[in-house]
């Protein structure tokens, strides 16, 4: 069974937005990388089918495939790890997340589905995404 990452997406107003940095990160760079301090002690897992899972505005919101795990080298000079991720967002059905800092490992069981094709979270205000899960619809 394939072990996840979650990540808050700071600063990222939502899935439309996250790909634009995204594909702007990508005229800079071959592969597209997520560069962060702590290296997953348990990668091999990660690297069996895992995901990254986007937690944007409270909710994790869109996944994408981890298709590596490199050490690389901060400017500062100190070590650091980067995910490579498999350009692409997939949407998934909405779960709220409460914030953390850097990043967690999530079990395949407790990670939302993939949408339905056609999906947009978007369409729903944050308001009422937390009306709606207070009423236990979501």
């Amino acid at each position: 069974m394939s072990l996840h990452i979650i990540k808050l997406s700071v600063g990222v107003e939502d899935i439309d937005h996250l790909a634009r940095l995204q594909k702007g990160r990508m005229k800079n760079s071959p592969d597209l990388r997520h560069v962060t301090r702590n290296t997953p002690r348990r990668s091999a897992e990660i690297l069996a089918g895992g995901s990254i899972y986007w937690v944007i505005k409270g909710f994790i919101r869109a996944r994408q495939p981890i298709i590596d795990i490199r050490p690389v080298e901060r400017d500062d000079g100190r070590a650091a790890c980067a995910l490579v991720l498999e350009p692409g967002l997939v949407r998934t059905e909405l779960r709220n997340f409460r914030p953390f800092q850097g990043w967690r490992y999530l079990k395949q069981e407790s990670a939302p589905p993939d949408a339905p094709s056609g999906y947009k979270s978007e369409e729903v205000s944050g308001e009422m995404m937390q009306e709606l899960k207070k009423l236990g619809l979501l």
